[in-house]
């Protein structure tokens, strides 16, 4: 007979809230974010970490939500695209993504607005190089690029007109 699988108790902040929950022990943070606190921002793309769509910020570092354990989350800082957004001001990384059209179907989004904001949390003054490769694990499939790179140096450099 095969035993049930046992929820264990984890405890974690996400964008400044903190939330407490039983998870299976295989249970994937990307899945713990969407379907357990309803944060859908958070993309499923490609299941095997390749694509970025479901990055997410852990304790500081820019991570692909369906390569971690919830579990593995216990006692973390985690911070979603949901969090971006403060007193109903857009972030300067999502004004600049609107200003310089560096998103068109927006799957992919998220996941870039996360790993750009890493960076500029780290280097707040990125060469486009720089970006190019913090940006490097997310694929878009819709922009080229281009407009995505020079969003977040508009970003970078205090905003947008």
């Amino acid at each position: 007979m095969i035993e049930p699988v046992r929820g264990l108790r984890i405890s974690v902040e996400v964008n400044g809230e903190r939330h407490e929950r039983d998870v299976e022990a295989r249970r994937l943070l990307v899945h713990f974010l969407r379907d357990d606190l309803d944060l859908t921002g958070t993309h499923v793309g490609c299941d095997t970490g390749n694509c970025g769509a479901c990055t997410v910020i852990v304790d500081g570092d820019a991570v692909k939500s369906c390569m971690m354990l919830a579990v593995q989350a216990d006692g973390s800082s985690i911070e979603t695209v949901e969090g971006l957004a403060r007193n109903g001001e857009l972030h300067a990384l999502q004004q600049a993504f609107s200003s310089f059209h560096a998103l068109q179907c927006g799957y992919c989004t998220p996941g870039m607005l996360l790993s750009a904001k890493h960076l500029l949390d780290h280097n707040p003054e990125p060469t486009d190089g720089e970006i190019r490769r913090a940006i490097q694990g997310n694929i878009c499939r819709c922009t080229g690029y281009v407009n995505i790179v020079e969003a977040i140096a508009a970003a970078a450099k205090g905003g947008v007109e």
